[in-house]
């Protein structure tokens, strides 16, 4: 019988802890289920409906993965397709707006709530989501996380101080969202933290000195900001082996930095001084991009002879002095930028870029070879005296320009906020996600009179026209006369098919592009109205801003005109061929930066083309209409033509439906974004040899081969072979002669996963020139 009291004792406990057992399961599936409604049943997590078993024995997929141990969760992945495609806000908080988001519905609170009840999860990742709204301070509930990654969502505000008690959290990325607040000085609360990622979002402030204390970092990223000030001591980060701190405001000399760093990216800032010395010691460093500052002296030649560095880029400092004839070279060294600076004498034999082993760029100098691409001796001579004579009056008009920039600042925030609070209080409260519809005259129209009566834009970034600091205004003739010396020849930028295009000078002093519209036939000022009235809703950040109009000898609305002039902000930089282009060394764009200017190009004729109604189509995009301004970013310019010319009429006139004219126009800017894609890859591309040839050349892109005759050498030594073919495949599928060719949308897609994979290579320490590694 002593077996069977056993027995009973077992089966006792088996029937009393299996129900508890089950309990906790389903309460867990209820959690995720509940997620799942929180983030609006995303298409990854479709599988979960008709899944009767427990969730944590699902198969993962590239986009959703679950992990548990014993009854919990312990990792959860999840990946969208709602990706941050216009990095725009509502001009005042900085908060995001976008028709990529989750709906008004949504509930950040909420939806965090939610999640800390996986009270067991290590690992989170939530990436392309929607996720809209400040990140709640209870996040810090999530006691046991290890790793979280909320990148390409929408999340502003501050980054929750509450997070420094998350203590076991080794890995922590936000990139890509648009926290406005300053960088965390906390962060040395967070002692087994190893990789901190925050780029491509809006913090400001100075670089905190408490991360010069977390020695277990191994990658910083905070790249894409408006950080500023003084960048301190970093020597003490022993483990650190990237730091990546492009496109940011940080003005100081350059630090002490840690002796492994294989990988230090500070372009794009305002340091100054010399380049230190201990950067020729740094034997780990492989890649190294100090372009586009304010360095001065002569660069430490033990940069140049680094056992390990294969990417060195000097570029666009004012750098002086000789370099050392005998000066050697290390033997990865793959690709060298020491263009646009004050350099003299001649170029280093290991430099000489003749030997074809190593890419060298050494354009607007003072050097004596290649004497057609560079300055005379006495430039650089000059340059150097005037910046060490006039350096204290500039330093103080400097100081003079940042303090009144301050109080005009201080001011204008202050307006702002009092003209934000009258109407928040008149109004209610603003509504981050609603459709505003824009209101035009019903008036007739070649153009469907409904079509123009009803058009609305559907992304908010449109509504920012009537909010932002560029107010849309009519300008008079005269105002433009003055501004152009009366239309003077010597301020013709240029001239193309439908009108000039004149540099203008306003009275309060600042420039803008005129364009002389000439309009295929006369229109009613009522229906010009209607067409520009919708033109001026269009704001985008790749967008060049339309400012305002002028109506030719147009006084009453049954007036008939032919000619408008439209007024753009310049964009100072010239166009993206240019920067393609063989003939200016010096401006030419590596792969990263190239993939930054398709980017922005996408966003922006993404929303034409979706932000929309009716959409913008056969927006003119070649390489040529993509301007960029002071900081390289990319601003599209001949958008939007079709909504004021004859190209919408004679669609019209051929009688075909609404929605297929639409679908075929959609299709040629993606047939024309091809070829900019095309010639992002090899350089400039002369269309005039003829479509056919240029689709029969891209064939060779499918062998390594192919590509080393073809691609860019800078392309080919500054990508990666992943990165570089997600690019000519989505390049095959655009200007591919079928009908069906990808959405913007994919497109877009297609482009940010290959600079995500470009960055994941950077990070990894891939070598920057793949083909030269693989000849060696």
């Amino acid at each position: 019988m002593g077996w069977l009291n056993g027995l009973f004792i077992v089966l006792f406990w088996w029937g009393f802890l299996v129900p508890t057992t089950y309990e906790l399961q389903s309460y867990e599936t209820q959690i995720l289920l509940q997620l799942r409604k929180h983030l609006e049943y995303p298409m990854p997590l479709d599988i979960w409906q008709n899944f009767d078993g427990d969730l944590c024995f699902l198969s993962p997929t590239p986009r959703m993965s679950i992990s548990c141990q014993g009854n919990s969760v312990t990792e959860l992945k999840i990946m969208g397709d709602k990706l941050p495609s216009a990095q725009v806000s509502d001009g005042y908080s900085g908060f995001p707006v976008h028709n990529q988001t989750l709906s008004d519905s949504f509930s950040m609170d909420s939806f965090v709530t939610t999640l800390t009840r996986l009270t067991n999860l290590r690992v989170l990742s939530l990436v392309s989501l929607g996720i809209w709204g400040p990140l709640p301070d209870k996040i810090h509930r999530l006691y046991s996380l290890e790793v979280l990654d909320m990148s390409s969502n929408f999340m502003f505000g501050s980054i929750p101080a509450q997070i420094s008690r998350m203590v076991r959290v080794h890995t922590m990325v936000f990139d890509g969202n648009f926290f406005n607040d300053t960088v965390p000085d906390w962060l040395d609360s967070l002692s087994n933290l190893t990789v901190l990622s925050v780029k491509n979002n809006r913090l400001k402030g100075s670089f905190p000195h408490s991360l010069s204390r977390v020695t277990s970092l191994t990658d910083v990223v905070l790249s894409h900001n408006a950080i500023s000030g003084e960048l301190p001591d970093l020597s003490a980060l022993s483990n650190l082996h990237l730091l990546d701190l492009r496109e940011n405001r940080l003005d100081s000399e350059l630090p002490a930095l840690p002796s492994g760093l294989t990988t230090l990216l500070l372009s794009n800032n305002s340091f100054s001084g010399a380049v230190p010395s201990q950067l020729g010691k740094l034997n780990q460093l492989q890649h190294l991009d100090l372009s586009r500052n304010s360095l001065s002296g002569m660069p430490p030649s033990e940069l140049f002879s680094l056992p390990n560095i294969s990417y060195l880029n000097l570029a666009s400092n004012m750098l002086s002095g000789s370099l050392p004839r005998s000066m050697n070279c290390g033997e990865a060294l793959g690709f060298v930028d020491i263009s646009s600076n004050r350099l003299v004498g001649s170029l280093p034999s290991c430099l000489d870029s003749t030997s074809g082993k190593r890419i060298v760029k050494y354009g607007m100098n003072c050097l004596s070879i290649d004497t057609k691409n560079q300055h005379s001796k006495s430039f650089c001579q000059e340059a150097s005296t005037s910046q060490r004579k006039h350096f204290p009056g500039k330093a103080i008009a400097l100081l003079v320009g940042v303090v009144g920039g301050i109080m005009i600042i201080v001011v204008l925030l202050a307006v702002g906020l009092f003209i934000f609070c009258r109407k928040t209080a008149s109004r209610g409260p603003v509504n981050l996600h609603s459709a505003p519809k824009v209101v035009l005259d019903n008036s007739a129209s070649t153009m469907s009179s409904e079509l123009l009566a009803n058009a609305r834009i559907i992304s908010q970034a449109a509504k920012m026209g009537t909010q932002g600091n560029l107010v849309y205004r009519l300008f008079s003739m005269e105002e433009l006369a003055e501004a152009t010396h009366r239309f003077d020849p010597s301020v013709l930028l240029g001239e193309g098919s439908i009108g000039k295009i004149y540099k203008g000078k306003l009275e309060n002093g600042s420039y803008v592009a005129i364009r002389s519209l000439i309009l295929h036939k006369k229109f009613l000022i009522r229906n010009l109205k209607l067409r520009l009235d919708l033109l001026s809703k269009l704001r985008h950040p790749h967008l060049v801003n339309l400012l305002g109009h002028c109506i030719d000898g147009g006084m009453q609305d049954d007036s008939a005109v032919n000619r408008v002039f439209l007024v753009y902000e310049f964009v100072p930089n010239g166009n993206f061929r240019a920067y393609l282009s063989e003939t200016s060394p010096e401006k030419v764009l590596k792969w990263s930066d190239r993939l930054a200017v398709l980017i922005g190009v996408a966003k922006a004729v993404h929303f034409l083309h979706t932000g929309v109604i009716p959409p913008s189509t056969s927006n003119r995009l070649k390489t040529k209409n993509i301007l960029l301004d002071e900081h390289l970013i990319a601003k599209l310019s001949d958008y939007g033509m079709s909504i004021i010319t004859e190209e919408t009429d004679k669609s019209e006139a051929k009688g075909d439906s609404s929605k297929q004219r639409n679908v075929t126009k959609l299709g040629d800017d993606v047939y024309n974004f091809g070829f900019i894609l095309l010639e992002s890859l090899v350089g400039p591309v002369v269309r005039d040899k003829g479509e056919a040839f240029l689709l029969d050349e891209m064939t060779s892109f499918g062998s390594q081969d192919g590509r080393r005759k073809m691609v860019d050498p800078i392309v080919l030594t500054t990508s990666s072979q992943e990165s570089l073919s997600i690019v000519v495949s989505i390049t095959n599928k655009c200007i591919s002669p079928e009908a069906s060719r990808p959405s913007f949308e994919d497109v877009l897609w297609n482009l940010q996963y290959a600079a995500q994979v470009q960055a994941a290579a950077d990070s990894d320490q891939r070598s920057d020139a793949p083909s030269l590694s693989q000849d060696s």
